[in-house]
């Protein structure tokens, strides 16, 4: 059945959620990473008179508002303002907004009937739960997610997928089409809208294939509780009109497992990588039964898998190798946010007891004391940011700032060792994001040549 027509005259592919000319939609937070910025394109191209609201000032937002401003968009900077809110049909909430069910703004435009809704939701909008992947995690989602496309395009190129969701850009500003596979990694704070307790029950979307890695304690700033944070993380596993029934992934019931492991050769180190690829694996035969029906030989299908991953690089920020100087190796994986993926990061590198690793930052809930232990055993530990007192409890040295903390360790590291960026905090207390704490960490590297 043909989509409505949007506000450019062509036909809309994702009519979800209905008609939006001329409708008052309020988009809540910008973002860090652009899905703010496709929102509200979206919204426009629509026909939808488009608010941005954002708490940061406009000098911090220019480059994203410069071209939203030409396309109509409306601004309220530096604050929000209730009547916005109230007045609103629909609100697009930056998934990053603590405690939303608390939300002042969010209460009082939900009590006005604003329908709220999130990007993602947007981008996945009407597209078939069977063509959609969904892999979340405490640990190892973004990687596992960017394996079973990296694989998915060499073995099935007909199936056209697309990564989306908590890595990359949004997909709003290039739709896929809906037969293409989606493979998305959705955070916690997505899935609460999505598939948790958030949204209204016929805007709720699980996918019809859903992988959770792993749950270990993670944002409970955010979900106050780890009962919430994994009440959210396991929503993606429950039925929704979308999809009544997601097919959950399970690789340590697959009968090929042990032998794809034998066989399986990586560039990126660390076994944590290759529980990450069978994970992946496991994904896609799962994905092909649903959209093929069973096959004959899934063997067959794992070994063409394990064949594609072998030249998969390993994404920016996670256990990245930047560079040598003086014999000294450096490794940035600024993406560990979790005391447990800073400890799988140092089971990944050669010795431990050659490992110099910097950690820390904003501070999370999380219980830090697994990274505080390992001072014990590394080279050195060198604590940052909000955290380094917890980091630095058993030893280690607290100081301050990436740079101080670089400083000290290629000071005290000698040829054959490991300088490793893995805060196992969030960035927000010094950095934007993860992504400008690793480039600052790259281009420190970078200086020493």
């Amino acid at each position: 059945m043909p989509g409505p027509i949007d506000a450019r005259g062509t036909e809309d592919p994702h009519p979800f959620p209905g008609a939006l000319a001329g409708r008052r939609a309020v988009v809540m937070g910008l973002g860090r990473f652009g899905g703010g910025e496709a929102v509200a394109r979206h919204l426009r191209r629509r026909g939808a008179d488009v608010l941005v609201t954002d708490l940061r000032p406009a000098e911090e937002l220019e480059r994203s508002i410069a071209g939203l401003t030409e396309a109509g968009v409306t601004f309220r900077l530096g604050e929000h303002e209730m009547e916005d809110f109230t007045a609103a049909d629909l609100v697009v909430v930056n998934p990053a907004v603590p405690h939303p069910w608390d939300n002042p703004f969010l209460l009082e435009a939900r009590a006005g009937g604003a329908r709220l809704l999130t990007e993602i939701r947007l981008a996945i909008g009407d597209h078939p739960a069977e063509r959609v992947i969904g892999i979340t995690g405490s640990a190892g989602k973004s990687t596992t997610a960017a394996m079973v496309q990296h694989a998915l395009l060499r073995i099935r190129p007909d199936l056209r997928s697309r990564l989306g969701g908590n890595i990359g850009g949004s997909l709003l500003d290039d739709p896929p089409g809906d037969d293409s596979t989606l493979v998305l990694e959705l955070s916690s704070f997505m899935l609460h809208w999505i598939a948790g307790d958030a949204g209204e029950p016929e805007d709720r979307f699980t996918p019809g294939v859903a992988l959770v890695t792993n749950i270990a304690p993670n944002h409970l700033d955010w979900h106050r509780s780890l009962e919430h944070y994994a009440a959210s993380k396991q929503a993606i596993l429950t039925g929704s009109p979308a999809c009544p029934a997601p097919r959950p992934v399970d690789a340590s019931r697959c009968t090929w497992r042990a032998d794809v492991l034998s066989e399986l050769e990586l560039a990126v180190p660390g076994s944590h990588n290759r529980d990450n690829a069978i994970d992946a694996i496991a994904t896609i035969i799962e994905h092909l039964t649903l959209v093929d029906g069973e096959m004959a030989d899934p063997r067959a299908t794992a070994s063409a898998c394990a064949a594609a991953l072998r030249d998969f690089p390993g994404l920016p920020h996670r256990l990245e190798f930047v560079g040598e100087h003086r014999g000294i190796r450096f490794f940035n994986d600024s993406k560990s946010t979790t005391p447990g993926a800073t400890g799988l990061a140092v089971e990944s590198m050669p010795s431990t007891r050659r490992t110099h690793l910097i950690a820390g930052g904003y501070d999370k809930g999380s219980d830090l004391e697994p990274v505080a232990r390992l001072a014990r055993d590394l080279a050195g530990l060198y604590g940052i940011g909000a955290t380094e007192a917890a980091i630095c409890e058993h030893g280690g040295e607290a100081c301050g700032t990436l740079a101080k903390a670089f400083e000290r360790a290629v000071a005290s590291a000698g040829e054959g060792d490991v300088v490793l960026l893995s805060p196992g905090c969030a960035s927000w207390d010094q950095f934007t994001d993860f992504e400008v704490r690793g480039r600052t960490f790259r281009e420190l590297v970078e200086r020493l040549d």
